[in-house]
């Protein structure tokens, strides 16, 4: 394994679970200028039409990697949209030209939901991801991370199942229906995060951002229906699930882009929160750095270097942040870098 690749294993593990040895910083390669066939998953195209592309995006973060030495982990991602559970229960998938495929709402009432069959983890299309994962690891060997599709909360895959207007009522009028629907959720997704380590032991469970970390500390998950509930809610049906997923996997690493604040108190009854990832709004990220300090890793992605700065500005002493820059160009991305990696030094 590349010495550098090795040396930030150990920064980003210790950075998540272990002595603080420096805030995180991590450049994302330029996109590549080529569109991708579609999603996988979803597809009846061969599989390999996504390798070239797959395996071209792992060798532009290698060549990332040695031009500017920062803290990545280059992995194989098996991107989809959030789509792909849904998917597996029988939601048909609409697929857009110029933007990530979606699901279409499969029932509207708590009987048509009590009545979902309950899929496995091999239940299409989540079997083209396994196979889809093999091919990859061919083409770059056993040692590179293969990294997992989009991974959405069980009550955020409830929400694509089950129209959503029709949901948000249901948890007044049938909260035991809207539970056993997640239940079914957190079922499936724990049978497929358990699959996807047995199948890759070198994984990387990070959905979001452009982040890794050991498989051992914990999964990765979208939870973004949190904007819209109040705290009471939350708890009563999502923050559960959560808590059962922590400590089945050691930990947990949350993303949410919502309007989502007011979730702060609860997020913090996690067990072993690793990291959490926010698209600030106002009043911006001072609010999670103040809760957070101490309890897990704010990540920080798709800003600006100011306000990376600005950020910066706010740390408590027991902050740590993984700063996942946007894609810039080689001598540009050089240059944010160094004025980066001087606010803030490794060891």
């Amino acid at each position: 394994m590349d010495a550098r690749i090795e040396r930030n294993r150990r920064f980003l593990s210790d950075l998540f679970a272990g002595p603080f040895r420096g805030h995180a910083l991590i450049m994302d390669p330029e996109p590549i200028p080529a569109k991708w066939p579609g999603d996988f998953a979803c597809s009846d195209r061969p599989l390999q039409d996504w390798v070239p592309l797959a395996v071209e995006s792992y060798e532009a973060k290698l060549k990332r990697l040695e031009a500017l030495d920062d803290d990545s982990v280059p992995d194989v991602r098996l991107a989809t949209g959030t789509h792909l559970f849904a998917a597996a229960f029988g939601c048909q998938v609409h697929v857009y030209e110029d933007s990530p495929a979606a699901a279409r709402p499969l029932v509207s009432s708590a009987e048509e939901a009590d009545r979902l069959h309950e899929p496995g983890p091999y239940s299409p299309p989540l079997g083209r991801v396994f196979e889809y994962g093999h091919l990859l690891r061919k083409q770059v060997g056993a040692d590179v991370p293969i990294g997992v599709p989009d991974i959405q909360s069980p009550f955020d895959i409830a929400a694509l199942i089950w129209n959503k207007e029709d949901m948000y009522l249901a948890l007044y009028q049938n909260p035991d229906a809207v539970q056993r629907l997640v239940a079914k959720c957190q079922r499936l997704l724990t049978a497929f995060l358990v699959e996807f380590k047995a199948q890759f032991p070198e994984c990387n469970l990070c959905h979001c951002p452009q982040a890794w970390a050991p498989p051992e500390l914990g999964c990765w998950l979208s939870e973004d229906e949190a904007g819209s509930m109040s705290v009471g809610m939350f708890e009563q049906f999502c923050l559960p699930s959560l808590v059962e997923l922590s400590d089945q996997f050691g930990g947990i690493f949350v993303h949410c882009c919502a309007t989502a604040d007011h979730q702060y108190d609860s997020l913090k009854k996690l067990p072993n929160l690793r990291g959490l990832n926010r698209v600030f709004q106002e009043p911006g990220p001072r609010p999670a750095v103040e809760a957070f300090a101490g309890r897990a890793v704010l990540m920080q992605a798709w800003t600006t270097e100011e306000e990376i700065h600005k950020m910066l500005d706010m740390a408590l002493p027991e902050s740590r942040f993984l700063l996942n820059m946007p894609a810039q160009p080689l001598e540009e991305a050089k240059g944010t870098y160094e004025r980066l990696r001087a606010r803030c030094p490794r060891s």
